[in-house]
């Protein structure tokens, strides 16, 4: 049963970590994607955004999908779109066409990003389902920490459009493991109850459960703290403090190491105080990490060492916020769990494109643009907490299941 376990998270962590992949690979070459293709920072940044919008737009298409026809089939189309549509960015001739297939690279790889949460919830609840959440982000994280370092050394040797070819394998790949390694876990019994007009049907009745936006824009405004960095953080390490591309990439690491270091204490945590309180404190934390750092560089302390210690504090701790909002957030909606982990996706990849875009407004290089935009996303963390989470609630929040 543990390897089974173990194996189950290790493939939906690959499968659901070949999208992120796409973005964090790349992030040592968005200055040389600029000076290649002959465009300024903001249509490169675009070159993101168009990855991410798609990918959380067509989350709402392939949540009541995999209710319907079963979780495999939907990532065998996502996972081979992505593959044709890296293909296409190696060989992108403008920044234009670039933007028009990373966003079809977003449309494929979003399969990859919802449905294993999905069969998460199909396999298990409560305190297993945080282990097993954990355990795939656990394989899921390893992205943020060798795709950065992998992908400058691609640049290197072959330069960005090597970045694609490399991702582009990454797809097959999942496909060859989705194949032949991972159960289907939507039976044929229990999608004779799924359908397009239900969905759409539950997508309402989740909209007006207070507790579970709630949670979904805790975890919304925790991951937008996060991609404003991804969008940033090249131009900032690299141009203003002048590091190397290389070094740039052990740097994203570190605070990709932290996320992780965090989640795996998730199901200790939530097992002993429970969900709701684990969040709670981690917000807290969060938010009092990225304030201060928002505070010393307002006053003038523009120092590397300073920002890399505090990020490092704040990320870890939100690797106590995403995953454990997340499995709270799907506890009471098992019957139409790709429905709801869709309508979670669409939710924070939409406000942290969002986000990051408003944030993209103030960019000019400099830190304290995108310390004051993860500070604001983490105050924002920090008031939904008190609403949706206060200490004397209960950890199922007193919800009623969507649908039985």
């Amino acid at each position: 049963m543990k390897t089974r376990f173990v194996r189950t998270a290790l493939i939906l962590g690959l499968v659901s970590a070949t999208g992120p992949f796409a973005i964090d690979m790349y992030l040592p070459a968005l200055p040389s994607i600029g000076s290649s293709l002959g465009a300024n920072l903001h249509a490169v940044q675009m070159s993101l955004m168009a990855f991410i919008i798609a990918m959380s737009v067509s989350q709402l298409f392939y949540g009541p999908l995999s209710d319907i026809v079963g979780r495999k089939k939907p990532i065998y189309f996502g996972m081979a779109l992505f593959g044709v549509a890296s293909v296409g960015c190696a060989l992108a001739p403008n920044i234009e066409m670039l933007i028009a297939f990373r966003a079809l690279e977003g449309i494929g790889a979003c399969a990859g990003t919802v449905i294993p949460r999905a069969i998460v919830r199909d396999l298990h609840t409560g305190s297993d389902a945080v282990r097993l959440m954990s355990l795939l982000m656990l394989v899921f994280s390893v992205s943020p920490i060798l795709a950065p370092v992998s992908g400058s050394l691609v640049v290197a040797l072959w330069g960005w459009r090597g970045v694609f070819w490399v991702v582009a394998a990454a797809a097959a790949l999942g496909l060859l493991l989705t194949a032949t390694q991972l159960e289907e876990t939507r039976l044929p019994a229990d999608r004779t109850k799924s359908s397009w007009s239900s969905a759409l049907a539950d997508y309402g009745r989740l909209l007006t459960d207070r507790s579970f936006v709630g949670l979904c824009l805790i975890g919304a405004f925790g991951i937008s703290a996060f991609f404003i960095y991804l969008a940033n953080s090249s131009f900032v390490l690299i141009n203003h403090y002048g590091l190397s591309p290389t070094v740039y990439s052990f740097f994203f690491a570190c605070n990709a190491a932290a996320f992780i270091g965090a989640a795996q204490f998730n199901g200790r945590l939530t097992g002993r105080f429970g969900l709701g309180a684990v969040i709670r404190v981690a917000v807290h934390g969060f938010a009092a990490a990225m304030l201060l750092l928002y505070a010393v560089m307002l006053f003038g302390l523009d120092r590397l060492a300073v920002m890399a210690v505090l990020l490092f504090v704040g990320y870890s701790f939100l690797g106590l916020i995403v995953p454990n909002a997340t499995v709270l957030s799907l506890e009471h909606h098992g019957a139409i769990a790709g429905t709801a982990s869709a309508l979670i996706g669409t939710l924070q990849m939409g406000i942290a494109t969002a986000v990051m875009a408003l944030a993209g407004v103030f960019a000019n290089g400099k830190p304290l643009p995108m310390v004051a935009g993860i500070a604001a996303c983490a105050l924002s963390a920090f008031v939904l907490v008190k609403v949706v989470l206060p200490p004397q609630s209960a950890d199922d929040l007193g919800r009623k299941p969507t649908r039985a």
